[in-house]
């Protein structure tokens, strides 16, 4: 039985529809094999190689975990002693739309201003520096990790530089760095972006590499650049009830992702419509709360125009300002077609 509903431009987020095909039809002609379980089959193996040699680390540790926020929970409590917290900005994923799993695992999110969603390495020393300065800081949660999202909440982007610096803070200061990594493949392909996977390899102790938000049903690959950085990962994946039995479903889909250079086409064909949706409501007169970088479009509305366009267009609430105006965010994906786009146009002008 299916069930229908009033359909508006899909611009509500980079998951709304199910799977790119060329990995819907991997899935599909696959689904009668019998593999071993927990990621242990040959399609998993596969996916592990062709992420390796996209980061350009042939030793790194590659797992597979299901959504963003497990992901994030679980790597950061592995990577963590049980004293310690994670710096996140107060806008991060981790800080604000975790529903306080990072807590729940036992640690502290200390959260620092931001920037458009970006920490600045300046302030992340000053805070260890004053951690380590105050007298009583064997009784306060000590520092151990700098989180980080590339591209952040707002769609903005560490520069290479910026990534270079975080990390030289985390050496001077024995702290971790990890990247969450759940849009990935629109900060690849931002025509700002300077910054690799082999970049990000080079320079963190982890990261997860976006499939949910970035074509797949589901599913994020972790990479630990260095083997054995979070010993005994696989048990510790299956004790936090992130370890998948039918492990191949996400080996499949990151397989077919990371051969013949689908996943940073599905990064460049978004970012390109989202360029478009932003030159298009500068056009019209509307103002955008945040520059456009990878597949996030922030626009500033008035009342009476958000009431309008609500009613043709999935958006997302993001903030009120002070001055009245609502800011929403416009998301694209590998399913934004030109239609929606152009659909869209109609009802701006």
């Amino acid at each position: 039985m299916t069930t229908t509903q009033p359909q508006k431009l899909p611009f509500g987020s980079d998951y709304l529809q199910g799977a790119h095909p060329a990995l819907l039809d991997q899935l599909v002609a696959t689904n009668m094999q019998a593999t071993p379980g927990y990621g242990t089959d040959a399609y998993s193996d596969r996916a592990r190689e062709l992420i390796r040699a996209a980061c350009e680390a042939p030793q790194a540790e590659v797992h597979f975990l299901i959504g963003g926020t497990q992901a994030n929970a679980v790597a950061i409590d592995a990577l963590l002693s049980p004293w310690q917290g994670v710096i996140a900005a107060h806008t991060g994923h981790i800080s604000q739309h975790e529903a306080g799993a990072i807590e729940a695992s036992g640690h502290k999110v200390l959260e620092l201003p931001s920037v458009q969603g970006k920490l600045s390495p300046a302030d992340v020393k000053a805070f260890v520096d004053g951690w380590w300065q105050d007298g009583n800081h064997d009784h306060m949660v000590m520092p151990g990790l700098i989180y980080i999202s590339q591209p952040t909440e707002y769609g903005t982007l560490y520069s290479l530089s910026e990534l270079e610096a975080l990390r030289a803070v985390c050496d001077e200061c024995d702290m971790r760095l990890y990247v969450d990594g759940a849009r990935l493949t629109y900060a690849l392909a931002a025509p700002t972006n300077d910054a690799t996977l082999a970049d990000l390899a080079r320079l963190t102790d982890a990261f997860y590499i976006g499939g949910t938000k970035c074509g797949a049903l589901f599913g994020e690959a972790m990479v630990f650049p260095v083997p054995n950085t979070c010993p005994h990962f696989f048990t510790v994946m299956k004790r936090r009830g992130a370890l998948l039995a039918k492990g191949r479903l996400l080996g499949i889909q990151f397989q077919a992702l990371f051969e013949n250079g689908l996943y940073q086409r599905i990064g460049e064909d978004a970012v390109e419509q989202a360029e478009r949706i932003a030159r298009m409501f500068i056009d019209a007169g509307y103002e955008l709360a945040i520059p456009q970088y990878t597949n996030q479009v922030f626009v500033s509305f008035d009342d009476a125009t958000l009431a309008r366009l609500e009613n043709e267009v999935d958006m997302s609430f993001w903030e009120h300002l002070p001055n009245g105006r609502t800011v929403m965010r416009l998301a694209t994906s590998w399913a934004s077609t030109e239609d929606d786009v152009s659909a869209l146009a109609k009802l701006l002008a």
